[in-house]
């Protein structure tokens, strides 16, 4: 059974307005001139991931164009301030082809590559038979992304709107299987200037912001 193939479908989330960053998008940072959201898609890309639905909201006008060569589906949350469960119920039910399973990310992971997305998977096909979720666990702490079956995807989806895959998790913790990895790259996001200047020290490496983005500031204009 693990030789079958399963048809995976991933969703990024790249919807959120930034405030703690300044109002900036953090997917537009860039590692080695590669913005965050291209890194991702890299990533989902070489992992073999068959189709990728984007979620944008807050500052969709400067990320879209920065992905426009990537073959994606891009969805557009046009009431991005309802949080970040209401991005993923729009990414999950925006796959057009039939899948088994999918995995939603976050588009402000620096270090997740194609390696930490197959590993994810094999530990998906891999699973006790009773769990249709898996989570990355990292010294005992929750990861992303998260991987799950097209039965809780529909689940979800037939849930009440303030429900989504963790949500769906807390309802139903015995379905649920940790992935315990020494891989710190589920662990790593960035949310505000303090988590660029730790990651810099923690890892030697400088983030930028892409050319397009603006100068930060301390509220988005009215």
């Amino acid at each position: 059974m693990l030789n079958d193939r399963i048809a995976l479908g991933a969703v990024l989330l790249a919807a959120g307005s930034g405030s703690r960053m300044g109002y900036r998008p953090k997917s537009l940072l860039q590692l080695d001139g590669v913005p965050l959201i291209c890194r991702q898609l890299i990533a989902l890309s070489g992992a073999g991931v068959d189709e990728v639905v984007v979620v944008l909201g807050h500052h969709a006008e400067l990320i879209e164009p920065v992905i426009k060569d990537f073959a994606v589906t891009v969805v557009r949350n046009m009431h991005p301030d309802d949080g970040q469960v209401s991005s993923q119920r729009l990414g999950i039910a925006a796959f057009a082809a039939r899948l088994d399973a999918c995995l939603v990310a976050l588009a402000d992971q620096p270090l997740i590559d194609s390696h930490d997305i197959s590993d994810l998977i094999a530990a998906y096909r891999k699973r006790p038979g009773d769990t249709s979720v898996v989570v990355p666990q990292v010294q005992g702490k929750r990861g992303n992304p998260v991987m799950f079956s097209d039965d809780v995807r529909q689940a979800v989806l037939q849930s009440p709107v303030h429900v989504g895959c963790r949500q769906w998790q807390e309802s139903h913790p015995k379905a649920v299987h940790y992935f315990v990895s020494d891989t710190r790259n589920y662990r790593i996001d960035l949310d505000t200037p303090d988590d660029v200047e730790q990651f810099t020290r923690d890892t030697g490496q400088l983030l930028h912001w892409h050319e397009t983005v603006p100068i930060p500031q301390e509220k988005p204009d009215a």
